[in-house]
């Protein structure tokens, strides 16, 4: 099991680019299922979960293999496999993808109920509600959801939940409303712009939607859809993560391969906080030398600020002036990474779904554990702005959703190291908190340039 130790206190500089976005990639390489014929997919990245979800469809006899250029070519050799293991399944949510694509042009799905991070209560309902209002028969067997139907048929369905609209729930009964006979009418939609990305890669390949990005879509149903080339879109929480990196480091950097569009409330927010940014084309100039200010951050459906930057925020608006309150209406329960960021020095309680900080507080270098995805993204970032060395362990988690992350940090300065989690890798600093601690690196939240808010 890989960890990461970084040395914090190193202000960032240059430009680094976005990788493709791994909520796209993957419900578009489990579309690729209902597609006849061979497709070449661009700007895939190179993930763990997008590497799981190529076995997935391996074992449903369709072959997804890297070309030379790095885009990933996805040919069928059949359709008669319908199961979809627990073993792979389980290591991340988004396996449940293929249920949709393989009901609308298989007639057959045999899916475990799926894993991922664990980050709250995450029901498929509303996508067994969706399948079965489009006629499948739906039955829960040993742990897996048993679809099947003839024929698919038009509906009118709503797929609005306590927590808002579902994105793999949409990506789910979009994908299997492309068969159905007649026209499908979806209500309370995701707008996420990944399944946009989806939806465009469908169309490509025949599929007549329409209203992408509107809470409302309308789909005519096909025959069948013929293969295509899609480039999928960047990734935009990755995109952020880079952003808060320059922001919480008091630096200037560059981030390039964007879609600013897709990060209006992310700028907004940080603009708010008193971070600059410049959009540049498909770039965004970042500047965190100016003071931060605490700031009220509420996590809702698109297009407001992402539950995915949820952490990362938290972990800035630590270093920030005066009392913030970070709230997640997405997953109000996404909050295991508050007491690791303690442990770092930040001052911050969970309040229900809301996280309470009160900065500017003095991180410094602890060894702490990541507990999912966007959780060990924020433990980076704090890391990157603590006084001395930083143990982050269970990376793993991070490899499912950034590629090469400490690549592209290193790329900007940051002092950030993969190895391999033994004892002999620790830190003397953090092996013994007694010893005396090399020379402190320059505080970032009391740096010169502050100006204290006025009583």
């Amino acid at each position: 099991m890989d960890m990461f130790v970084i040395r914090g206190g190193r202000r960032l500089a240059g430009a680094v680019a976005v990788s493709g976005s791994k909520n796209a990639a993957l419900p578009i390489l489990a579309a690729t299922l209902a597609v006849d014929g061979s497709c070449l997919l661009h700007n895939v990245p190179d993930l763990a979960d997008i590497r799981t979800l190529a076995e997935l469809l391996g074992t449903l006899q369709v072959e997804v293999r890297r070309t030379r250029t790095g885009a990933m070519q996805i040919v069928h050799h059949g359709d008669s496999a319908c199961v979809a293991d627990y073993e792979l399944v389980r290591k991340m949510r988004a396996g449940i993808s293929v249920l949709g694509p393989l009901l609308g042009r298989r007639g057959r799905a045999c899916v475990s109920l799926p894993g991922g991070c664990n980050i709250g209560h995450r029901p498929i309902d509303l996508h067994l509600k969706g399948l079965a209002a489009l006629g499948a028969e739906i039955r829960i067997e040993r742990g897996y959801v048993i679809a099947e139907a003839d024929r698919l048929h038009g509906a009118d369905i709503y797929l609005g939940g306590p927590c808002g609209s579902t994105v793999t729930g949409t990506c789910n009964v979009m994908t299997a409303a492309v068969f159905a006979e007649g026209t499908t009418t979806i209500e309370a939609a995701a707008c996420e712009p990944e399944v946009v990305d989806l939806g465009q890669f469908l169309i490509s390949a025949g599929a007549r939607i329409s209203g992408l990005g509107t809470p409302t879509l309308r789909i005519e149903g096909v025959d069948r859809l013929s293969g295509c080339e899609h480039t999928v879109i960047p990734d935009r929480i990755e995109a952020a993560t880079l952003m808060i990196a320059g922001a919480i480091t008091r630096s200037s950097v560059e981030i390039t391969h964007v879609e600013p569009a897709q990060l209006t409330a992310v700028i907004e927010k940080l603009r708010e906080i008193g971070v600059g940014i410049e959009c540049r084309g498909d770039a965004l100039a970042v500047d965190g030398s100016g003071s931060l200010t605490a700031a009220e951050c509420i996590a809702l459906p698109h297009p407001a600020l992402p539950t995915d930057i949820q952490a990362q925020l938290t972990a800035l608006l630590s270093t920030a002036e005066g009392i913030s309150i970070v709230t997640d209406k997405v997953f109000p329960d996404r909050f295991m990474h508050i007491a690791e960021l303690a442990r770092m020095g930040a001052r911050v309680r969970r309040e229900g779904a809301s996280a309470i900080i009160s900065g500017p507080a003095r991180l410094s270098g602890a060894a702490v554990m990541a507990s999912d995805l966007r959780a060990s993204a924020a433990l980076v970032l704090a890391g990157l702005a603590a006084d001395g060395p930083s143990i982050v362990r269970r990376i793993y988690h991070l490899d499912r959703g950034y590629e090469s992350l400490e690549t592209k940090l290193r790329s900007l300065g940051a002092d950030v190291q993969r190895t391999r989690d033994h004892a002999d890798h620790i830190p003397l600093e953090l092996a013994d908190p007694l010893t005396p601690a090399r020379p402190a690196a320059p505080h970032f939240a009391t740096h010169p340039s502050r100006k204290k808010r006025p009583a």
